[in-house]
């Protein structure tokens, strides 16, 4: 009886480590492939078509471009950079000192607030869910060393405009500019980018078209940083 306690602790262990292997094997190679060709949807958007189906709405297009880095304005990065991520640069995907200093301040009772740099996003926009657990965290955290360890920063930062919503089924600086501003992401100048900037990571409260106080308040602090940081 023990022997076959420990055979079967054997198998257990044994399919543990394949699987443990597979998922690593194949995130690799998903993350890989993707540092190379156009992404044109995402696990948002893919949820975004759920949700309609759900409030019996059938299938609403999702607006959405893939652009390269040439055919887009230089101030889009610069803007995104200085509103979410101006140690973008220097990390290899965590903001430890930021991810200190929300738990100091969440656990003490203080605003929630959020520590994710921008390879974090673009793991959590790409891969997963916007919900909150412990799991989907690790998850998360696992797809940001992925993404850092195969890809460009400059490709996180192209990934980023592309998949980020702007809007009601709305994603992507090129289709944003468009829709607002009726230009090219090319032709964005560094307020309309600020503008842009400024409505993540809700753009469906932060409304770009009728922008509130606040909004515009959060614009011009992003010019602000946008000139800190020498980028105008």
């Amino acid at each position: 009886m023990a022997n076959k306690k420990k055979t079967v602790r054997q198998k257990l262990k044994q399919w543990l480590i394949y699987g443990i292997l597979i998922f690593v094997g194949t995130t690799s190679s998903i993350v890989a492939l993707l540092g190379f060709i156009p992404i044109n949807t995402s696990a948002f958007m893919i949820q975004q078509h759920i949700a309609d189906f759900k409030e019996n709405k059938g299938f609403v297009r999702i607006e959405q471009q893939w652009t390269q880095h040439s055919e887009l304005s230089p101030h889009i990065f610069s803007a995104v950079i200085a509103a979410e991520d101006q140690l973008f640069y220097q990390h290899i995907g965590f903001d430890f000192n930021s991810i200190y200093a929300a738990l100091k301040n969440n656990s003490s009772g203080g605003k929630l607030r959020g520590a994710s740099t921008i390879s974090q996003q673009v793991a959590k926009n790409l891969f997963l869910s916007p919900s909150r657990s412990l799991w989907r965290k690790g998850v998360e955290a696992w797809f940001t060393i992925l993404i850092e360890l195969f890809w460009s920063k400059q490709r996180i930062l192209l990934v980023y405009v592309n998949i980020a919503e702007f809007g009601d089924h709305l994603y992507g600086v090129q289709s944003a500019s468009q829709y607002y501003f009726s230009i090219p992401a090319s032709k964005l100048t560094p307020h309309q980018a600020a503008l842009l900037a400024a409505s993540l990571p809700n753009p469906i409260l932060f409304k770009v078209d009728r922008p509130n106080k606040k909004l515009i308040d959060k614009q011009q602090w992003i010019l602000r940083q946008m000139r800190n940081l020498n980028y105008l």
